[in-house]
């Protein structure tokens, strides 16, 4: 059984423009101060798994599940309140069989969720009142119940063709659906944006290989194909219809890798060299100051490597003291991608930074002392489609350390205190891509991070 449960209130400092983030990150945006804008939310899950054992070699895992979520955000421009509630059911069959005289594992399964969502804006009217007041509720100015349904088939099966040589074949099979039903009184200035929109149901194949070099050492490759569904949110044109016409985005993904281990186990490795190509690239048109429409614009080219490697340099039962290096290299780039009259084709895909490296130290004593010291580095990333501007790399130290202790057989007690960004480093934690200036105000494009900041917890385990 799973539950959780958060109560999380916010506060939202707003994107600020080149300008103010290079000189006084600690601002907002004007009429964000006004406002005094947030976000509070609630949100929970419960979920439930079953497990059974048919045979030794048949089993079955079910899983039933449900969410909730409320929302209030004031924004300067509005109040939005969402809330949604899902509920969901997994199931799959895990089995094991011989063919031709090697071994053969499948599994396969299905699920289907379905989800409300409510979701309403009002009036914000902070700007009537004395300034320090913040955000006021005012008048509805939308109201929408939208049910969302999704639905999965996969089948995977992993069989040793050769000694030493697995392939794992597998399949899914996707259906989604949304109904929207606009619940506010249709007027000029407000029409009635009610309507369905299916997706034509998607089959997803995979197919990989895997071979063993030795007993610490594979490499491995494999072919996929993946979608990403549209939000109801993207259908909507501005006259309230849905576009029928748009379509989902699409990729396939072609990757070769090696993983294993050296020198006795203490060494980690895997490293993967891949390409996605994805089609019907999904963009969002600004049409007008406040309206966006979803269109199909075109396709990308997402080259990457990614590798991982972990050391344990000391390990008795009294000491443990590892390292942990992670690379990650992104060449992504717009392969067709022509909006309106620019044609961006060729350029680098916007709000991808260049490259991404961690590495870290990890030490646990037998007395119950931990800690870790992590670096990061993000490289430069751009911020528009047209490539005429970039982000600054930037390079973070976070500090923990901690003391945890089992109380007794049955109960773990956890205290810890840490520093995130101990050199008090400058840099955007968040980039807002290609974003409009308003009323001769320069485009706000960046959220500041947090400077240095400190924090400390403890947590109590008990188990049953």
């Amino acid at each position: 059984m799973l539950a959780s449960y958060v109560d999380l209130k916010a506060f939202i400092p707003s994107s600020l423009n080149e300008d103010t983030f290079i000189n006084n990150p600690t601002a907002a945006a004007f009429t964000w101060a006004q406002a005094q804008g947030f976000e509070y939310s609630k949100r929970g899950i419960l979920g439930v798994t079953w497990n059974h054992q048919y045979q030794e070699k048949l089993k079955q895992v079910t899983s039933v599940f449900g969410s909730f979520r409320d929302a209030y955000e004031p924004r300067p421009f509005n109040i939005l309140e969402e809330n949604t509630f899902a509920l969901g059911l997994r199931s799959r069959l895990l089995g094991k069989a011989t063919l031709f005289n090697k071994p053969l594992n499948y599994t396969f399964g299905g699920e289907y969720f379905r989800d409300r969502y409510t979701s309403g804006t009002f009036e914000n009217l902070f700007e009537d009142f004395p300034e320090g007041t913040g955000s006021v509720e005012g008048d509805r100015l939308s109201d929408f119940k939208e049910n969302r349904s999704y639905f999965n088939l996969f089948f995977e099966t992993n069989y040793e063709v050769l000694k030493n040589t697995s392939i794992v074949i597998g399949l899914n099979y996707n259906q989604t659906s949304y109904d929207l039903e606009d619940r506010f009184p249709v007027s000029d200035g407000n029409p009635d944006q009610s309507g369905e929109f299916n997706f034509d149901g998607i089959l997803s194949p995979k197919i990989g290989l895997s071979h063993l070099i030795s007993n610490d050492i594979s490499l491995y490759g494999s072919v996929s194909q993946g979608f990403s569904p549209l939000s109801l949110e993207d259908t909507l044109l501005p006259d309230g219809q849905i576009n029928t016409d748009l379509e989902p985005e699409t990729g396939w993904n072609y990757e070769i890798g090696t993983r294993g281990s050296a020198f006795n186990n203490k060494l980690l490795f895997n490293l993967a060299i891949y390409r996605l190509d994805v089609r019907n690239l999904l963009v969002a048109r600004r049409v007008a100051e406040d309206q966006f429409i979803g269109v199909n614009a075109g396709k990308t080219q997402h080259d990457g490597l990614e590798l991982a490697v972990n050391y344990q340099w000391i390990d008795t039962e009294k000491f443990k003291l590892g390292t942990f290096l992670n690379y990650t290299l992104n060449d992504f780039t717009f392969e067709e991608f022509i909006d309106e009259d620019n044609d961006f084709s060729g350029n680098d895909l916007t709000g991808v930074p260049s490259e991404v490296f961690n590495a870290g130290i990890d030490i646990s004593s037998k007395f119950g002392i931990y800690g870790n010291i992590n670096f990061q580095h993000v490289g430069s990333q751009p911020i528009t489609d047209s490539n005429s501007l970039f982000s600054d790399s930037y390079n973070l130290t976070n500090i923990k350390v901690g003391y945890k202790k089992e109380l007794t057989k049955r109960i773990t007690f956890n205290a810890f205190f840490g520093i995130d960004n101990v050199l008090d480093e400058v840099f955007a934690s968040q980039i807002l891509i290609n974003a409009s200036s308003f009323g001769g105000n320069a485009p706000r494009f960046f959220y500041p991070g947090n400077p240095i900041n400190y924090y400390g917890g403890f947590n109590i385990n008990y188990t049953f």
